[in-house]
């Protein structure tokens, strides 16, 4: 169970600045999931940070599509994308509205509902490895992009399936940065991978690799958020 202060909500102004303020700040909160089963509540662990036109790494590098729209909206809300044919990931708006930043959610440890998320993450062995990692968060959580732009500030908790609670920060002594995941190009240098030291739950570090595609040997690159 969740106690008072951890469970005040975060105000959208939380989310109303820089993604490199706000990403570290993220670590500690505590994400709650409202299903039609229940709720699921996820105190984050480890985030990457992407800013949008000045980085070579995020969806909203080369401007606004109809996949990254979300992103060019008011902080707060959640982006959700399809990535390999096979996984969801869910991200947070951050910057004022046009400033296209996102923090892409890596990893976390489920501290209620942990039952509601195994039945979706069947494979799961261990408790720190049900969202240890973007698609297994995303998994766990029952996210898919039906959730895409959805309110993670909302002013009444029931009319969105996100809240983003104060939790208890993270000690800043703990706090470890590093380049982000799987982000290659100009991008890769990037130190915008936020992690809580020595938590269970964050994922492997994995450099990029390039992708191959099966016809054409054509090299391709997934971007993040």
């Amino acid at each position: 169970m969740i106690a008072a202060p951890e469970s005040i909500p975060l105000h959208r102004s939380f989310f109303d600045r820089p993604v490199l303020e706000v990403a570290p700040d993220l670590l500690g909160r505590i994400l709650v999931r409202t299903t039609d089963d229940g709720p699921i509540a996820l105190r984050l662990t480890e985030v990457e940070a992407y800013a949008g036109p000045a980085d070579p790494g995020s969806h909203a590098y080369r401007g606004r599509t109809d996949r990254n729209a979300v992103m060019f909206g008011p902080p707060g809300h959640a982006y959700v994308y399809f990535t390999y044919g096979m996984w969801h990931c869910l991200n947070i708006v951050c910057g004022p509205g046009g400033n296209p930043s996102g923090i892409l959610l890596r990893g976390g440890e489920i501290i209620e509902g942990a039952e509601l998320a195994r039945t979706r993450r069947v494979s799961s062995r261990r408790p720190h490895d049900l969202a240890q990692g973007p698609a297994r968060l995303a998994t766990a959580l029952d996210v898919d992009r039906t959730l895409n732009g959805a309110d993670v500030c909302p002013d009444d908790p029931g009319a969105s399936p996100f809240r983003v609670l104060a939790g208890t920060p993270a000690d800043r002594a703990s706090v470890r940065s590093g380049p982000r995941t799987g982000v290659g190009g100009e991008g890769a240098a990037h130190p915008w991978r936020f992690y809580i030291d020595g938590d269970p739950t964050v994922s492997p570090y994995r450099a990029h690799t390039p992708r191959r595609r099966v016809q054409g040997g054509a090299k391709g690159v997934e971007r993040n958020a």
